[in-house]
């Protein structure tokens, strides 16, 4: 993310490799203000995490970069040629249609199909190569509900791949998962924007899973308060004051390790 450690009151500077843009948007539902004055960047090569307490507005700040809620005041900008995959909650996909992960993934063509067509057997051809990118080609007749929660996160991976984005956000996409699971997942994401150059958005509360993988953060407390690299954001001090209570962030192995203690005086 091509910027320095700010404060959320701090304006945004556009610049050409920006994707999704917000300047000053307050962001809510109805009357409610969830956000106020945000003013962040998204920029290609991007691999972001945005993490803060809960109901902090991190969800909120995910919809409006994918266009369902707009700003109640300031702008939000999305780069037009830029193609978003979605990867939602697994939680709240319904299984009680007996889909197979073939059936689940091909949905994410559907956004590239005429009004009344079909896909084709090349979407059909391109589905499975997503499917075998993220290593469960084998499953593609398996009813989805039927896998287990790595299997359908790779499911739903494979579906947001199918609409070949540039872009691609998802919603606590290590939730219920057991460590080997999880860490498999994440090992995924970071493929994919290593490998495949695609630029990552995570919203996420396990900070111990995203903060050995995402490189810039977001930190979401009643607004932006910090953004920058995760040197510089993912720190005792910044971690302990956002959370209110006593947190080290220490390093294990090369590898960062968030510890919770007692009340911040």
């Amino acid at each position: 993310m091509n910027q320095k450690v700010e404060n959320k009151s701090e304006g945004v500077q556009v610049q050409a490799s920006q994707l999704i843009v917000f300047e000053h948007a307050d962001l809510g539902y109805g009357r409610r203000r969830i956000i106020t004055d945000l003013n962040l960047i998204l920029s290609e090569g991007d691999y972001l995490g945005i993490v803060g307490p809960n109901g902090s507005g991190k969800t909120t700040i995910l919809k409006a970069m994918l266009g369902i809620i707009r700003p109640m005041k300031g702008t939000a900008r999305r780069d037009p040629n830029t193609l978003i995959g979605y990867v939602p909650q697994r939680q709240f996909i319904d299984e009680v249609y007996p889909l197979t992960v073939s059936e689940v993934a091909i949905m994410g063509r559907y956004p590239l199909l005429s009004t009344f067509s079909r896909p084709s057997r090349a979407d059909k051809d391109f589905v499975l190569e997503c499917l075998n990118h993220v290593g469960i080609a084998d499953l593609a007749n398996r009813p989805y509900r039927e896998l287990s929660g790595g299997q359908k996160q790779r499911t739903l991976i494979a579906r947001a791949l199918a609409s070949q984005p540039k872009v691609l956000i998802l919603d606590e996409p290590t939730n219920d998962m057991d460590i080997g699971s999880e860490h498999s997942i994440m090992e995924l994401l970071t493929k994919l924007h290593d490998e495949d150059r695609i630029t990552i958005v995570i919203v996420s509360h396990l900070l111990n899973v995203l903060i050995n993988h995402a490189k810039t953060f977001a930190m979401i407390n009643d607004g932006l308060d910090m953004v920058g690299p995760v040197d510089e954001i993912i720190t005792s001090e910044s971690l302990s004051r956002m959370y209110g209570m006593q947190v080290e962030v220490a390093f294990c192995n090369g590898r960062r390790v968030v510890l919770t203690g007692g009340e911040v005086a």
